[in-house]
């Protein structure tokens, strides 16, 4: 063998041996990173039961996507954390989420004054949150990442309104609510639309987070004597206020809203007292949409009790990014730009027209009423005049 043959051929090798090593450390297309979603919740504290209940629902979506393949054969991974419903825990976590975590989008399972706070760190960091049922104004408007999968509460508020006054007929209302940014939304824009529709506010009262007596407020109220209650509270207060109304005799109608949507909380601690009791919601349990039954059925299955709510909001939530995803990948910037071409998307708590330049959904508001211990079927408002979200 002449050097030229033996150099050619000692490069051959060489070719041969880099090649071998390229293709010996790429990674197949099943193996590659896991795409990561950042999740937080209430899951110790004040609001547990709510979130124990998104948790879960976060939890089902996630299952639910990696079964189906993942995105494009990537695993999903949810890193969540507990925010306790503290703001500073909420901050401390959207800190993390944002620089170790390496999330691609993330999702709100908290409260309005937690979402609020957080949403400035999402939005300057150039990651999408969406916040799945928290109701302050202020929120989407930490600029173009942030969204919203429920209602804000103006139109929530509304919503109440209407039902109140159109509805069930309504001329005299008092109005309960709890003394956060919860109620203080919902009551504000309730009592502007209801009495712009005629009707008189003839008291508003408000109450603490926690709080477990009601009776002299009730005793109050009895004696004004309205057509109809209003109760923006949560499901604990709201459970101990139907039950404490009908113990002094109360015979008057209860309107609550999405806060008291909960089967095991609400529904289970007030008893046959609930019957009757309508409330605004996002999710209408007898739908025969295919996307319902199926949350509701699978949900069941996973844990054992029926979903609220927050859950399917939260299930929704997830279930939006990871339609985006699917669609359009997985780099944040795309992810917003996708979730904004949303257009009549069948989610569980309703066909998302869209979402408008506020990063709010559009879509019908539900009206559940309590008959025989469960949610049901009362009516549903699509008016664009009560749906219809501001868009600045």
């Amino acid at each position: 063998m002449t050097c030229k043959s033996g150099r050619t051929l000692l490069v051959v090798v060489l070719l041969f041996s880099l090649v071998l090593f390229a293709f010996g450390c790429s990674k197949p297309e099943t193996a590659q990173e896991p795409v990561k979603v950042g999740f937080y919740a209430p899951v110790t504290g004040p609001a547990a039961a709510d979130g124990e209940s998104v948790l879960n629902a976060a939890k089902l979506a996630v299952k639910k996507i990696n079964e189906a393949g993942g995105i494009d054969g990537r695993e999903v991974v949810l890193v969540d954390y507990d925010d306790g419903l503290d703001t500073k825990q909420a901050v401390s976590i959207a800190q993390k989420l944002t620089t170790k975590d390496g999330v691609v989008a993330v999702v709100s399972g908290s409260y309005s004054g937690t979402t609020r706070a957080s949403a400035p760190i999402y939005q300057e960091a150039g990651i999408p949150m969406i916040s799945a049922y928290a109701i302050h104004p202020d929120i989407t408007k930490a600029g173009d990442f942030i969204f919203r999968q429920s209602f804000m509460g103006e139109v929530q508020g509304r919503a109440g309104a209407k039902v109140a006054v159109d509805m069930l007929g309504a001329k005299r209302i008092s109005i309960l609510h709890v003394d956060i940014d919860f109620g203080k939304t919902l009551s504000a824009s309730f009592t502007e639309k209801a009495t712009e529709m005629g009707a008189e506010i003839v008291s508003v009262d408000s109450f603490s987070m926690g709080e477990r007596e009601f009776t002299p407020v009730l005793t109050k109220i009895k004696q004004l004597n309205p057509d109809l209650v209003y109760i923006p509270a949560y499901a604990g207060e709201g459970a101990q206020i139907i039950r404490q109304a009908k113990d002094l005799g109360i015979d008057i109608q209860f309107l609550g809203t999405e806060g008291i949507d909960s089967t095991m909380q609400f529904l289970k601690v007030a008893g046959e007292a609930a019957d009757g009791v309508v409330i605004t919601t996002n999710l209408n349990r007898d739908s025969d949409r295919e996307e319902v039954r199926d949350f509701i059925e699978s949900y069941n299955a996973e844990y054992g009790f029926k979903p609220d709510m927050v859950a399917a909001s939260t299930y929704d939530a997830f279930t939006v990014l990871f339609h985006v995803m699917k669609e359009k990948g997985t780099d944040p910037q795309t992810i917003k730009e996708g979730i904004r071409q949303i257009k009549d998307f069948p989610a569980v708590t309703g066909i998302i027209k869209g979402y408008n330049e506020l990063g709010e959904v559009e879509k019908t508001v539900q009206v559940q009423i309590v008959k025989d211990g469960e949610f049901h079927y009362y009516n549903e408002i699509a008016d664009q005049e009560i749906i219809a979200a501001p868009t600045e």
